[in-house]
């Protein structure tokens, strides 16, 4: 789906590059030259559908700049494996680091994308000896490929599942190290963290991350929000949000302005704490 030529009802994201960066961000553009606040994640951080998503409106609360450094259906890898990306965070007075699934990253079983980390590459050979019934060029997006991993073999399954566990882990410890300032670590979702060794369900975001992967990181994390938005503003539904016909399916997916409102309320304080 391109942000930069929305249809008819959509928004315009006013796309935007940062530096040497091949990622493309939501904009307007933001002067780097004075003080900053930054924020890393996924489609929410993003804020796809919404005209003011939780970066703009604690910017509106706080008078700081923020630079919206979401990415659809961003990985950890799209930020790691980024120096731009990592510089900004660093000059950043305080990064929010959203919490973003454990499926869209390269690990010993298989590769992504390294900017559209939902994009599969290609299988190792590990993988295919583990699944040896399945062909792999049948796949083009990781949620697909997990899903349909776990459906026909979910105890082979699980070796997957814990080998990306461990790599989130690894690799989240790695991010929050390397960025110099303050960070804030985000929880965004409908539901709090399951317990370690929970059930494992694909169909909730952020896939595969449990209370006992985030314990294990938020130590190098300056501090930890956790927003589960209300009742009331998940039933919403597609209410202010903005797309095109064809795009509501989608849209009903994403969280929708009182959800966003509801996490920069519990950003604003924290933030307002650090600076």
């Amino acid at each position: 789906m391109a942000y930069a030529y929305p249809g008819d009802g959509a928004l315009d994201y006013f796309p935007c590059r940062y530096g040497k960066s091949k990622v493309l961000f939501r904009g307007p553009r933001r002067d780097l030259s004075r003080e900053f606040c930054a924020v890393l994640g996924g489609t929410e951080t993003y804020g796809k559908f919404v005209a003011a998503p939780y970066a703009s409106l604690v910017e509106e609360a706080t008078g700081i700049p923020m630079v919206n450094l979401g990415c659809a259906n961003a990985g950890v890898d799209v930020f790691s494996n980024d120096p731009t990306l990592i510089g900004i965070a660093d000059r950043a007075a305080v990064t929010v680091v959203q919490i973003v699934g454990a499926q869209n990253m390269s690990n010993r079983f298989y590769s992504v994308h390294p900017r559209r980390n939902d994009r599969f590459l290609h299988a190792s050979q590990m993988l295919k000896t583990l699944f040896r019934e399945v062909d792999f060029t049948e796949f083009n997006f990781t949620r697909h490929m997990v899903r349909t991993l776990q459906a026909r073999a979910p105890e082979k399954f699980e070796c997957v599942a814990e080998e990306l566990r461990v790599a989130w882990v690894a690799r989240m410890k790695q991010l929050l190290e390397r960025i110099g300032g303050q960070t804030v670590l985000l929880w965004m979702a409908d539901h709090r963290p399951v317990p370690a060794g929970s059930m494992i369900r694909l169909d909730r975001d952020p896939i595969l991350i449990d209370a006992g992967m985030i314990a294990a990181v938020k130590g190098h994390a300056t501090d930890y929000v956790e927003v589960v938005p209300s009742r009331e503003a998940r039933a919403q539904g597609v209410a202010g949000k903005a797309f095109a016909p064809l795009e509501e399916p989608a849209a009903a997916l994403v969280p929708g302005p009182a959800e966003h409102r509801e996490v920069a309320r519990a950003l604003v304080p924290v933030i307002q704490k650090l600076l």
